[in-house]
């Protein structure tokens, strides 16, 4: 078994050489070849093609691990002791939209735990890299969360509901909230990247919910490796499978939580 650090640097490659096949591919989708999955979840040959080409080489780098990926082009194996946990284009919808926020996330659990995430936001060939007990990075470059101690002067991301509705009426209670008591509220479509911008300080804090795991597997890493705080709506860990999501930076995350939880 390699190191892995090395294993992030790898994989950091990996990202960046399929990274350059989705924006040569931006121009190039036609309607024709858009597929809708569930209710508002698009797809193309894009998403799937991309997948099949993380799969094939991070196979060749840790041939003993088996895949969960978002859009199901090789068969998971629970059995596995190392799990690869893919999505190849977070952000699909902006991406065949031609807005700006998009990325690939690539994570790697070990039995239940996350020890190792990648996530390369195209636009912008940033990749946002960590490893269990190694620190995060942006393009190699050590990370940190924001160490401002107010919510007044903090900046959230969040995701607005687009196919869950089931408590939405709750979700615009906190939304409500933070228009009124932060700096601002930004909704990029993309969670990987909004986990990764709470993680360099861009973002004090983060909350969604009706995630998938490959939307926080990578992220939520990186996150706590920069230094933040990551829990579900309870304040408790199961934020992977759980498709609810919290995470901030230190210096806020008792106020930021206590608004989240208090009322979803």
């Amino acid at each position: 078994m390699k190191s892995l650090s090395i294993l992030c640097k790898e994989t950091c490659n990996i990202a960046k050489e399929v990274g350059l096949f989705i924006a040569a591919e931006l121009d190039k989708v036609q309607t024709n070849q858009i597929e809708e999955k569930d209710r508002n979840q698009l797809v193309s040959y894009v998403d799937t093609t991309s997948e099949k080409r993380l799969i094939a080489a991070l196979q060749q780098i840790l041939p003993e691990s088996g895949f969960i990926a978002e859009e199901n082009t090789v068969e998971r194996n629970s059995d596995k002791e190392y799990q690869w946990i893919i999505d190849p284009l977070d952000g699909t919808t902006n991406f065949l939209h031609h807005i700006p926020s998009f990325a690939i996330s690539i994570g790697l659990m070990h039995h239940d735990e996350i020890v190792l995430g990648v996530v390369l936001e195209i636009n912008r060939m940033e990749c946002f890299s960590a490893w269990k007990g190694g620190g995060a990075f942006l393009n190699g470059k050590p990370i940190h969360v924001s160490q401002n101690p107010h919510l007044k002067d903090a900046l959230i991301a969040t995701g607005f509901p687009y196919y869950d509705f089931s408590i939405v009426e709750k979700y615009l209670k906190v939304l409500q909230y933070f228009i009124r008591e932060t700096r601002g509220i930004r909704r990029l479509g993309a969670a990987a990247v909004d986990l990764c911008y709470v993680a360099c300080g861009r973002f004090d804090g983060f909350w969604e919910h009706s995630l998938s795991p490959w939307d926080v597997a990578a992220g939520s890493l990186i996150v706590q490796e920069a230094g933040g705080i990551v829990t579900d709506f309870k304040g408790e860990k199961d934020y992977l499978f759980g498709r609810e999501i919290v995470a901030s930076s230190s210096a806020i995350a008792g106020d930021f939580f206590e608004v989240v939880s208090k009322h979803l």
